[in-house]
């Protein structure tokens, strides 16, 4: 067996080992607050989160999950909260994409903590962004009172919910409610925010404030049914407009009134006959290094990810640290901008590095977006980027210049923007290969990614200096032994925040995702984004020059 051979054998045992880790960590998120607490909920005849959303899926057909990993490993004080308390993600009801939203009884019965809301708010921007119809799968106990100040009052907290809900009412986007246990004090404002709502009698309340707040604000005793369950919501104040005694026949009712919504509109995206990648999308494992250091050729992921594994570069011999081109993407024609990894020789002769953006490749992808904007082309990027070269010569040459011509594309690009993390996501790089704060419309994680402001290496030699330094101020001497073990440990602590599982946890991207399952995700991504059209026209403003 050859080096070469070796080496790919190697890539793909680290791949798989990756993702054997993120299989596991997903069917304990899978469990929600646990098997006991899963069986309490289905004695009380109710459907889990996941048993609801799969029975209103279509057979057969693709549930993309969003924040899966919200809040992972975080709020161990609290008894954690396994993806932020709910399950979301678009999947097809009726025919038809929609966004569902389902609160998860069984961790702290539904309650919401600081990343549920969070979570919540990019489920309903992704329906805003992509006009989805919203199915809200209501059963939760309200704002998690031990970290209220965390979750309440601010902009981006829990009434924000409640205005996006008057927002989509404004944009024409179907909302539909179903309470299937509880809806209490501000979140009761949701269902009746939305355009319909049913309610499963006996588990199903909505109230503002419980029996045991109402005795106590007003000396008032009454029971839960009485105050706000399906009868008095149906019957009496008319705030409910469909009341079943299953969770199954109240879900039947969301995939009639789903079938009769007037079709979408689109925005137009070319979409051929899809056809296969002539390259193995299976072998995807072993083209990436199991060190993250080392090169590879971009070019051998994109062949996995396209339609017959054709790639229309666009300058191909100018810029090279960055490949842009035209392919499709399960048939939808797609504009796809990358990092190249391997080392490159300029026609000047000049080595670059792969990983990092240099002057030219920088101008040239600028160049390609506002050309894939011109012809209304989705844009995909697939990051694995170190950063923007420094020193003398790049600075001289105007590498900040070139760099917020590229930052200026991402930002004012019109047509809609996918992200995939294949690699390292570094610095500044992260921002002009489109990372979250440049709002793409989804953005994807495989499991070996790396996001941070810098290398875990050169961030921890950095941050040691400092720390010497400032002994060394204070009149400290430090022994190169304790110098290493300080290095050990800042290295061991930056490098657990580089993860994506990390960054999957604060919804820094929207899913961690099989390689293999690259394609299938981003041709579902793109097909929710064509139910929008393209209404902003493009402008870039003032550029640097």
């Amino acid at each position: 067996m050859d080096a070469q051979q070796l080496d790919m054998n190697r890539n793909e045992d680290a791949m798989r080992k990756s993702l054997s880790t993120l299989r596991q960590r997903l069917s304990v998120i899978e469990q929600g607050g646990g098997k006991k607490n899963l069986e309490k909920v289905r004695q009380r005849g109710k459907l889990t989160p996941r048993e609801r959303i799969a029975y209103l899926l279509d057979k057969d057909t693709p549930f993309t999950e969003i924040g899966a990993f919200a809040a992972y490993d975080m709020y161990p004080e609290h008894g954690g909260c396994p993806a932020a308390g709910t399950v979301g993600g678009i999947g097809y009801i009726s025919g038809r994409q929609c966004m569902i939203v389902a609160n998860d009884m069984t961790v702290k019965a539904g309650a919401w903590f600081p990343l549920t809301g969070k979570k919540n708010l990019r489920l309903q921007e992704i329906a805003m962004e992509n006009r989805l119809p919203v199915i809200y799968l209501v059963d939760s106990a309200g704002v998690y009172l031990p970290m209220q100040d965390e979750i309440f009052p601010d902009k981006e907290h829990f009434g924000r919910i409640f205005r996006n809900n008057a927002r989509m009412s404004a944009m024409g986007i179907t909302q539909i409610a179903a309470v299937m246990g509880s809806c209490v004090a501000g979140g009761a404002y949701l269902p009746i925010m939305s355009d319909e709502v049913l309610m499963v009698n006996g588990n199903g309340s909505i109230f503002l404030a419980g029996p045991y707040l109402v005795k106590a604000a007003i000396g008032e005793t009454v029971d839960a049914e009485t105050l706000g369950g399906a009868v008095t919501h149906t019957e009496i104040s008319g705030i409910a407009d469909y009341k079943f005694d299953s969770d199954e026949a109240c879900l039947d009712q969301i995939k009639k009134i789903v079938s009769k919504i007037g079709d979408p509109a689109s925005a137009g995206f070319n979409r051929a006959v899809p056809a296969a990648p002539e390259k193995d999308p299976a072998t995807l494992y072993s083209v990436i290094p199991e060190d993250s250091t080392r090169p590879y050729d971009m070019l051998e992921v994109i062949h996995r990810l396209v339609d017959r594994s054709e790639f229309d570069q666009y300058k191909e011999d100018y810029g090279k640290t960055i490949l842009c081109g035209y392919a499709r993407i399960d048939g939808w024609a797609v504009g796809i901008v990358a990092n190249q990894r391997k080392m490159v020789k300029s026609k000047k002769g000049e080595m670059q590095m792969g990983g990092v953006i240099y002057n030219d490749s920088a101008d040239k992808a600028a160049r390609f977006i506002m050309n894939c904007n011109q012809k209304k082309i989705p844009l995909v990027f697939l990051q694995d980027v170190t950063g923007f070269m420094v020193g003398s010569r790049s600075e001289h040459a105007g590498i900040i210049k070139d760099g917020a011509k590229l930052v200026n594309a991402v930002a004012n690009s019109v047509v809609p923007k996918f992200t995939v993390i294949v690699g390292n996501s570094y610095g500044a790089g992260n921002y002009a290969m489109c990372g979250k704060a440049y709002d793409p419309r989804f953005i994807y994680a495989w499991p070996n990614a790396k996001i941070a402001v810098m290398g875990g290496e050169q961030a921890a030699k950095t941050l040691l200096q400092i720390q010497v330094a400032s002994l060394k101020a204070k009149g400290e001497e430090i022994s190169p032994e304790e110098e290493n073990r300080l290095l050990s440990e800042i290295t061991e602590r930056y490098n657990s925040q580089t993860t994506p599982y990390y960054a999957a946890a604060r919804l820094w991207v929207d899913e961690i995702i099989d390689p293999q399952d690259t394609r299938k995700i981003l041709s579902e991504s793109i097909a929710a984004a064509n139910n929008a059209p393209v209404e902003d026209s493009f402008s870039l403003g003032v550029f640097q020059v």
